[in-house]
């Protein structure tokens, strides 16, 4: 083995170390009840795997909020996958005078600050009545996500052969033929891409909640973290619970669509 790639395994296992076991810690103190916790070391691996905290956590009405965030977040994924990638391909595969500031004005979007958004957005959702309802959080979420998403398609699609449609063309493909049975298939690793990364996003917002919902009930995973945290902050096993619960979603996506994501982020750098 050359030397250059013992020295990548050895970076690679310290990298792993590094951001891996803040995860290890959450779960096993997780696992720990709230005595153990602040009697021994909290590096401790549990003496007893108290399983039963998740159960107290769901039972705590913690569920509601999965639901909650489940809801909005592939309402939010599936508009803006469809939006983001016929902008995209507009933009990138069909000639017209104003693509290019189009596709700036959408770049200029991502420099935005959220929070100079909020009242727009407050005020916004009062004027249609959608505030304290969850389908009123998918337009922010969307609006904000939208401009990376084009983004990265963009450059994606950008890398497929003009070849592929001309020939399409040819057989008689019509635009969105072409967009729905080539583009989109081949735009798989850069769709996965923005899935993964606007799901994480999205999962993970708050202040969007904060402003626009008032019923507990209503209350996405963040807001439901929030309220948790303030319930039971004495319990640090039990907020480490509730935390790895928010978790499990994000890591099952990563592993499902990991090589798409390298994939996707690897394509513009091979572009000819």
């Amino acid at each position: 083995m050359k030397k250059s790639s013992i020295l990548y395994y050895i970076i690679a296992t310290i990298f792993s170390i590094i951001f891996g076991y803040p995860f290890i810690f959450m779960v096993s103190t997780s696992l720990k009840g709230n005595m153990e916790f602040l009697q021994e070391s909290i590096w401790s691996l549990p003496d007893t795997y108290k399983f039963i905290n998740y159960l107290d956590v769901l039972n705590s009405g913690f569920y509601q909020y999965f639901y909650n965030s489940i809801f909005v977040t592939l309402i939010s994924l599936v508009v803006l996958v469809f939006i983001s990638t016929l902008a995209s391909y507009i933009i990138t595969r069909i000639d017209f005078r104003m693509n290019k500031f189009v596709l700036a004005t959408f770049v200029a979007g991502m420099m935005i600050p959220i929070h100079s958004t909020l009242i727009p957005v407050y005020k916004i959702s009062r004027f249609l009545n959608l505030n304290n309802k969850l389908i009123g959080l998918a337009g922010p979420y969307i609006a904000f996500m939208l401009p990376v998403s084009i983004f990265i398609l963009s450059g994606f699609m950008e890398s497929i052969p003009k070849e592929i449609e001309e020939s399409a063309f040819m057989d008689g493909a019509s635009y969105f033929q072409i967009y729905t049975k080539i583009i989109l298939p081949l735009s798989k690793p850069a769709i996965s891409t923005i899935l993964i990364y606007n799901f994480v996003q999205i999962w993970n917002r708050f202040v969007y909640g904060l402003i626009l919902i008032s019923s507990p009930e209503k209350w996405i995973l963040t807001l439901g973290l929030w309220r948790f945290q303030g319930e039971h902050g004495f319990n640090v096993p039990y907020v480490m619970t509730a935390l790895t619960l928010a978790s499990i979603p994000l890591i099952i996506l990563f592993i499902l669509l990991q090589e798409k994501v390298v994939q996707g982020m690897t394509a513009g750098a091979l572009k000819a």
